[in-house]
């Protein structure tokens, strides 16, 4: 057996952390999860200081809406830049934006801020810059490893993600209950500063700066939608998130549980806030060591299904420790769907359409939870937090039952080497599915 067949055989058996043997990937986790720390610390922040300000569920929902509408408007547009340029400086410009916003929420919050509209609009902005960012980060990571550790540094970035989501509400609570948004803001700016230097270190491959020469344009749009669209086994890992992220949306609405029906206050916030992140890191581990078996594809149905069950029982739990569970589930089951979903995608996307394809995957994976809060901040201010919440988990597992029925490519799916979807995407979507370079 050929030496390189040989490695890929290995990481199908058993995905290791390899990835962190290469210097490049060390640098750009180390900034992200640095980064992403900062963040997380100010989604929940976001939510909190809308919440004193106006006390309502219908303004939570607003957050979400802030955050999608940008999302949508600019996302196949970063895809395209992420695919015509060099991807590492696209994320330097977002994550400058991104930092200056931090600092403008500081600012704003330091005058003793009386509306939510200025949170509004900057995080708008944000969520702007996000969509040339996300797409140009996800499109850099097969260019930091060899292809046979792929599924390793998607596996690790996302335990990075995680991680951070544990540390973030954690620190957020503890710092909103003793010092206000102000410093959250401020310590957020800071925290970008990890993530611009390690892109400025980072050696990356000419050849793998940008999977294309051809500038954003129309065409080059719809050559990313015309790959989806003829790729069914993509097209159904993003719609079985999207489903499950728009209808069983928590994370909007846990300044209410935390007030409102747990009572624990800021300091419970942070705790809540961590308690998916949790099950999910312990889950991101299990998949880096032992990957998803024969089966990812089932396995993923699955996976969306408990989360549906998760969340309807939060939705009715009234005891601390048990929600904390429940979230903890949520995020175990979560990060199945995360890793299955990107593997396959970027085994089954050629380097030149990468940026492009996660653009359109991003409307899902990224639009979908906001628009999840945005529909649960609306419920809920008809029907009250708790049974908007258990309508969004069955709505979650009927969803999932007819999918199953439909889904015949997913269920289908192969175990996640590249070699195996390769040939999947050459059957399914045509020439332009097979692997790219890398």
């Amino acid at each position: 057996m050929h030496k390189e067949d040989r490695a890929i055989q290995n990481s199908n058996d058993s995905v290791s952390s390899a990835a962190f043997m290469h210097r490049n990937f060390r640098l750009f986790w180390v900034g992200q999860f640095v980064s992403l720390v900062g963040t997380q610390m100010q989604a929940v922040t976001i939510n909190w200081h809308v919440y004193l300000l106006t006390k309502s569920a219908f303004a939570l929902g607003l957050v979400g809406l802030a955050r999608f509408i940008p999302l949508v408007l600019c996302s196949l547009i970063g895809g395209a830049v992420a695919d015509a340029y060099d991807r590492r400086r696209t994320m330097l410009v977002a994550q400058t934006v991104m930092m200056a916003v931090a600092a403008f929420l500081a600012i704003e919050s330091s005058l003793n801020l009386k509306s939510a509209l200025p949170i509004y609009i900057l995080t708008a902005i944000s969520s702007a810059a996000s969509a040339f960012d996300t797409p140009a980060r996800q499109s850099l990571v097969p260019a930091l490893v060899p292809t046979a550790q792929l599924s390793s540094a998607v596996s690790f970035v996302s335990v990075a993600f995680q991680s951070a989501t544990i540390a973030g509400p954690l620190l957020a609570g503890l710092l909103l209950a003793s010092h206000g948004p102000a410093l959250i803001y401020i310590l957020n700016a800071l925290s970008f500063l990890a993530v611009i230097t390690s892109l400025m270190a980072i050696n990356v491959n000419r050849g793998h700066r940008s999977g294309s020469t051809h500038k954003p344009s129309f065409g080059s749009i719809a050559e990313g939608l015309k790959f989806v669209r003829r790729t069914p086994v993509i097209v159904q890992t993003m719609m079985i998130d999207f489903v499950a992220t728009v209808t069983a949306s928590v994370t909007g609405l846990l300044p209410i549980f935390a007030v409102e029906v747990l009572r624990v206050g800021p300091r419970g916030l942070g705790t809540l806030a961590a308690a998916p992140a949790a099950g999910a890191i312990v889950s991101g581990l299990v998949i880096a060591k032992y990957g998803f078996g024969r089966r990812p594809g089932v396995m993923m149905l699955s996976a969306v299904a408990i989360y549906g069950l998760a969340t309807l029982a939060f939705g009715i739990s009234r005891a601390f420790f048990i929600s904390l569970m429940l979230l903890a589930i949520m995020g175990a089951t979560d990060i199945i769907s995360t890793v299955i979903r990107q593997t396959t995608r970027q085994l089954m996307t050629p380097d030149r359409l990468r940026g492009r394809m996660t653009s359109i995957n991003m409307i899902f994976f990224n639009g979908g939870p906001r628009l999840g809060e945005l529909q649960a901040g609306f419920v809920a201010a008809v029907l009250g937090a708790p049974l908007a919440v258990m309508l969004g988990g069955v709505t979650c597992v009927s969803a999932v039952i007819m999918i199953a029925f439909r889904a015949r490519n997913l269920l289908a799916l192969p175990a996640l080497s590249d070699r195996s979807l390769q040939k999947l995407g050459t059957i399914v979507g045509g020439q332009d599915a097979g692997l790219g370079s890398n």
